[in-house]
């Protein structure tokens, strides 16, 4: 008997994985269909649609088909069995059976309701992802990518603004949400639709904080296309990459909450405990994210490696992929520090590159964003058919869209006004409207929802989630060029220029201002000379020699140190200051007869770099050569790229 047993598991084993290799064969043909549709989409310029719509629109189709087209395995039926002494879940389960002991191992809790529709279908629940694959393999190619394709130049202009909205707006939008969840979770349990005590506080709050997260990926792609105003763009692309990283760590930091008492009153010692946590674990993921960067920046430069551009790619992508690991396997958080990394990588490590590296990590990490960012989105549509224990509940997802709509008003309006209050370019009225239309959500709230699903409220959770993403990408995503057009918001704005007139502008209308910019802006101003002085020099092959910028007994170790590319590209001598003032940094030239200086108080200039290019090289501000015009007293801005 021993035998037939065997070679029947073999069988089964054989039918396991041909199944698998049909799983991989869905999502190929998904992908591809997406891929067809948004050529037909660009083709012929359908802006009503975005492809992670079309996405979702093909997974939800091929998920209902698998859902009410395939039929159950017979060998693979099973029997439900009561077993009273086990509490909680194993892990790892024994079990003897006639002196024959088999192992099972844990895969995911399937609602009591679902076992006999779903007991057999191994396709339906081969379709289902574990949760880890979205963390370790789907997110930190969409993040890093975010990170490495940040256009500096524009984000540190708004800095100020974008923590604002991505901190702040944040926690406003986490606590709103979980508050009117609270109020509707109550009225649930007054209806009988919920047994008081199922869903707590700390619950309405952890959706509150998954739900945070916002991913306009559909409209910052129609902005892209169509050029919209760079200010819009650059402060709803920062607030979301931020805004990313911010509500992970929150959402871990909610999940560890644990009052002693009630779960639903507040205890002050674990609110700081969770307080000290956040920090705790952002702080640590962003220096881990950063000294990966700074160690392939050092690698790149003190190497010959720019002669094997293979080796190159391979070394700069192993390091990024090693910066998330590492985190994780710390017990940080792996999706801020691979968002760091990217920016430190951008900033330090991609001016050391080859030509022929600079390219091929461009574009490895584009094509790796792109096909991660639809599988997401295709699993979405599957997910909905796919996934075994929804809970599908009319007033929880009622609340939901009332809270997030609220909640994103409570973030962006609030914030505008108090910021407006300092910025010298004020946010306007109908960049404040877009921003809050923009609000969509995403592959980070879907993936944070899908990570734990054991309970009720969290399969709940999950099921909104959905809907939400859903509605949100299609409906929003959808109307993002007629909400432009409605809003007057001004398209085809070329980002260089743009900048270069304001700064143009400034600097011949703000001369007398000079002094009053500089006190005001004195934080970034101690950052850009510490970065342009010492970290430029030591971490790449631009910026003025150590030799000249550290004391004379440091001379030894200067040396080591400078790249001697740095001794052929001496800086000019000229009189230009860097003002950096109100989420802005731009260049103005202060003519000595207008707004003398001492020499010993004036900073050193910027660097000219000569073959990085100016657009992601520097920390935002480029570099600028002032040549005097005829008229005396007045300064032209020419760039030097």
């Amino acid at each position: 008997m021993e035998k037939p047993r065997k070679l029947g598991s073999v069988k089964d084993e054989d039918h396991f994985y041909h199944q698998g290799a049909l799983e991989l064969l869905v999502f190929n043909f998904l992908l591809i269909l997406t891929i067809l549709t948004i050529w037909l989409f660009k083709n012929h310029r359908f802006r009503f649609l975005h492809e992670t719509g079309g996405a979702m629109v093909y997974g939800l189709t091929m998920g209902l088909i698998l859902r009410y087209a395939t039929a159950p395995s017979d060998f693979e039926s099973g029997t439900v069995y009561d077993c009273e002494k086990l509490k909680t879940g194993l892990p790892t389960l024994l079990v003897n059976v006639t002196n024959q002991v088999y192992e099972y191992q844990y895969k995911r809790e399937i609602s009591r309701h679902n076992v006999n529709a779903h007991q057999g279908n191994m396709m339906l629940q081969k379709m289902t992802f574990d949760p880890s694959i979205f963390f370790n393999v789907l997110l930190p190619p969409i993040i890093f990518h975010a990170g490495y394709s940040l256009k500096k130049r524009h984000f540190f202009r708004n800095l100020g603004s974008i923590l604002a909205y991505a901190f702040v707006g944040t926690a406003i939008s986490c606590i709103v949400i979980g508050l009117i969840m609270y109020g509707f979770v109550q009225a649930m349990v007054q209806l009988s639709q919920l047994k008081k005590g199922d869903f707590h506080f700390t619950d309405c709050l952890l959706f509150g904080s998954l739900m945070s997260a916002t991913d306009p990926v559909t409209v910052l792609a129609i902005f892209h296309e169509l050029h919209v105003d760079t200010d819009l763009y650059t402060l709803l692309f920062g607030e979301s990459v931020l805004n990313d990283a911010v509500a992970i760590v929150l959402t871990h930091s909610i999940s560890i909450y644990s009052p002693k008492e009630n779960p639903n009153a507040f205890d002050a010692a674990a609110f700081f405990q969770s307080v000290g946590n956040f920090l705790g674990i952002f702080a640590g993921s962003f220096a881990m994210g950063s000294a990966y960067a700074i160690v392939a920046a050092l690698l790149t430069k003190f190497t010959k490696l720019c002669d094997f551009p293979m080796l190159e790619t391979g070394l700069f992508f192993l390091l990024s992929w090693s910066a998330f690991l590492s985190a994780e396997a710390a017990g940080l958080t792996g999706i801020v520090a691979v968002l760091f990394c990217g920016v430190t990588q951008a900033h330090y490590t991609y001016n050391n590159l080859s030509a022929d590296s600079k390219m091929r990590t461009k574009q490895l990490f584009e094509f790796m964003n792109f096909l991660a960012e639809n599988v997401i989105f295709c699993y979405m549509g599957l997910a909905l058919f796919t996934f075994q224990n929804h809970i599908f509940n009319a007033l929880f997802i009622f609340g939901a869209f009332v809270a997030i709509f609220i909640a994103r008003a409570c973030n962006i309006y609030p914030i505008s006004f108090i910021l407006n209050l300092g910025r010298k370019q004020k946010i306007p009225r109908n960049f404040q409207h877009m921003m809050m239309f923009s609000g969509l959500r995403g592959a980070i709230a879907f993936a944070l929802a899908i990570r734990d699903t054991d309970s009720q409220p969290k399969q709940m959770m999950l099921t909104t989630t959905l809907l939400i993403v859903f509605f949100t990408v299609w409906v929003f995503g959808g109307g993002t060029t007629p909400m432009l057009a409605w809003l007057q918001i001004r398209v085809g704005v070329d980002p260089d220029e743009d900048l270069k007139t304001e700064t143009a502008t400034q600097a011949a209308n703000n001369l007398e201002r000079n002094t009053t910019k500089a006190e005001s802006a004195w934080l970034f101003r101690i950052w850009y000379g510490f970065d342009h002085k010492y970290l430029k020099p030591i971490l790449t092959h631009s910026g003025p020699p150590l030799t000249t910028t550290l004391p004379e007994w440091c001379n030894p170790v200067a040396r080591l140190l400078t790249s001697p590319k740095a001794y052929g590209e001496q800086l000019k001598d000229d009189d230009t200051d860097f003002i950096v003032s109100n989420d802005e940094l731009s260049v103005t030239c202060a003519a000595s007869d207008l707004s003398p200086m001492p020499a010993q108080n004036r900073m050193d200039p910027p660097h000219l770099p000569t073959k990085e290019n100016i657009y992601e090289g520097d920390l935002g501000l480029g570099g600028y050569e002032l040549q005097p015009e005829s008229a005396p007293g007045q300064s032209q801005l020419v760039s030097s790229a």
